[in-house]
């Protein structure tokens, strides 16, 4: 039990820094990262707010990711889907991130919430109780094609949903250009330096945690 508490606490800190950097690459204004652009652009069509667009598309990609993937689905993917919107939202809300109005104060802030997503990101995906659905995406993707790095292939998601946010009217700039070219670096180095190979790491679907736990019920009783 002292376990999946600890794990439980990981998962809720990896996501809300993971909130964090989200809104930081926002509020540094100097052009939206991808999956913000993918997000702010479905938001200006339809009017849904940013966070629950992120809950939304969350939940499409996990039927993606079963139906085509075949990818377990467990209670960190859950939370991830649910907690990393809500968060965002809370954020912008409570209004505690400045928004930057000169474009090398938002260079600054958009590095610092690169470094914040990727640690975040080895945060909770090191739990084991398996990835939010675009990093799942990543995962996937990357363990259908093993020769390709890692870093690469999160590059390649990531222009992809730039393009569409693009097309819905999202704004992109000249850190959306350095956020592409930087995100799948960043995240491949934070990896390296924490030697954490996320290809790697066996996780535990909802099946799996909710047996684990009636196997511990029955020992106590």
């Amino acid at each position: 039990m002292k376990k999946y508490l600890k794990k439980l606490i990981q998962l809720i800190i990896g996501l809300f820094l993971y909130a964090l950097g989200l809104v930081l690459c926002i509020y540094a204004n100097i052009g939206l990262a991808p999956w913000d652009a993918f997000g702010i652009g479905v938001s200006k069509v339809t009017g849904i707010s940013y966070g629950n667009v992120s809950i939304i598309t969350g939940i499409l990609i996990l039927v993606v990711l079963v139906l085509i993937f075949k990818e377990k689905i467990g209670f960190g993917t859950i939370f991830n889907t649910i907690l990393i919107g809500a968060f965002a939202d809370l954020i912008i809300n409570f209004k505690i991130i400045p928004y930057m109005t000169k474009f090398f104060s938002g260079i600054i802030m958009l590095l610092a919430g690169q470094i914040v997503i990727c640690y975040a990101t080895y945060l909770y995906i090191d739990v084991g109780l398996c990835s939010g659905p675009r990093d799942t995406l990543m995962v996937a993707l990357g363990k259908r094609f093993p020769n390709i790095p890692i870093g690469l292939v999160k590059s390649s998601i990531e222009g992809t949903v730039l393009l569409i946010g693009w097309l819905l009217g999202a704004k992109v700039g000249l850190g959306t250009i350095i956020y592409v070219f930087s995100i799948g670096f960043t995240l491949q180095t934070m990896f390296k330096l924490l030697k954490f190979d996320v290809k790697s790491v066996v996780h535990e679907s909802v099946f799996d945690t909710v047996n684990i736990f009636k196997e511990m019920y029955s020992a106590k009783i």
